[in-house]
């Protein structure tokens, strides 16, 4: 099992911004430092607490001190973005990153995003796949493009000037283009399979119920073998909330306690899922009322807490209970206190993926070495 990171970063309201970039840059750092395969980040443009407002700047300005992981968008909120825009920032980024890109796309989860940009009461589903298949278009063509749909059109045709390179839209490093993950929130999503079929891979995101992850893999399967894509584990990610310290005490006051930044994530979150009527997403039982979820039952059901030892049993066992996802991506939070949240990535590298692996089957923990 490989150790990846994955952060739509919660800050509190009143925490200075830059402060909170600095701190979400650092993680990024460390992670690297540490051996994790790759990183993701969210962006939003209407969140006082979600407070990345572009995931292409954010990487743009991390890639430098980055050695060895590989980097994500994740997501670019397809909906909210202009397909030319999407293709040109992404294909330079992709340069600037020496190929070490994956491009995470999703409909957008925030509704006063989709507010501000016009699209709240439009089928963004519909949206989200004509913007994802127009800037595959534009890298699979050349100029004028010509590409025709409902929300956008593209062409050059009329200012086009080959001779001094104008009317040229970038195309990326890798050829044809950057691996493509798609995040996954909901139970028994459709959105697997046809992502599966279309060569790309899912993110199962940290604040789904395990029950309904579980979901998402027999979905990938039945995608790829539609098309008859080979059938690998590998490219299955789930992101988890994982809080790792010394000792019990601190990791449970750390991940759960009043001042706790795992429970401020988790209050934000089912705030908004119940505001946006997808509280669904908590619920074990879907004929619950919004009212029976609870804050304290949320962080029962998605937080591992404890020491390495602990924290190791529990991945095993959420492995065990949704299928044999290949990556593990660790869920940021804020740096509350950057010296636990640190030590808690430190022992995630250092001792908990270690235990993890040397249990795993042999052969799975061969194949991850191969790669």
């Amino acid at each position: 099992m490989k150790l990846g990171f994955f952060t739509m970063p919660i800050h509190r309201l009143e925490k200075d911004w830059r402060l909170s970039l600095k701190e979400d840059r650092e993680a990024f750092i460390l992670a690297d430092e540490l051996g994790f395969s790759e990183a993701y980040v969210g962006e939003h443009v209407t969140d006082k607490a979600e407070n990345i407002t572009s995931s292409v700047a954010f990487l743009s300005w991390v890639g430098s001190a980055i050695k060895q992981m590989r980097l994500g968008t994740g997501t670019i909120n397809m909906p909210n973005s202009h397909p030319a825009a999407v293709a040109s920032q992404i294909a330079m980024l992709d340069h600037m990153l020496d190929g070490r890109l994956n491009f995470g796309i999703s409909p957008g989860g925030l509704l006063s995003d989709a507010e501000v940009f016009g699209n709240l009461d439009a089928n963004r589903a519909e949206m989200f796949v004509e913007c994802i298949d127009t800037v595959l278009k534009i890298w699979d063509s050349e100029p004028p493009y010509e590409i025709v749909g409902k929300y956008w059109t593209i062409s050059t045709k009329r200012m086009m000037l080959p001779d001094i390179g104008q009317g040229f839209v970038p195309k990326p490093l890798q050829l044809p283009h950057p691996p493509i993950v798609v995040t996954v929130v909901a139970p028994f999503s459709k959105g697997v399979a046809e992502a599966a079929a279309r060569g790309w891979d899912p993110i199962s995101a940290n604040f789904l119920l395990p029950k309904w992850a579980a979901t998402h893999w027999p979905s990938y399967v039945e995608g790829c073998q539609r098309v008859g894509r080979p059938v690998s584990s590998d490219n299955w990610r789930v992101a988890k909330s994982i809080c790792v310290a010394d000792d019990l005490a601190t990791a449970r006051d750390y991940a759960l306690g009043p001042q706790s930044p795992y429970r401020y994530y988790y209050s934000q979150l089912l705030t908004k899922m119940k505001i946006g009527g997808r509280a669904n997403l908590f619920k074990a039982d879907q004929s619950m009322a919004d009212d029976a979820v609870t804050l304290e039952g949320v962080l029962d059901d998605l937080v591992i807490w404890g020491t390495p030892d602990k924290v190791a049993d529990e991945i095993l066992a959420f492995q065990a209970q949704i299928g044999p996802f290949g990556t593990l991506l660790y869920a940021g939070k804020d740096w509350d206190d950057p010296a636990l949240a640190r030590r808690s990535m430190v022992l995630m590298a250092e001792q908990v993926m270690p235990r993890v692996n040397a249990a795993l089957p042999k052969k799975t923990v061969k194949a991850a070495a191969a790669e």
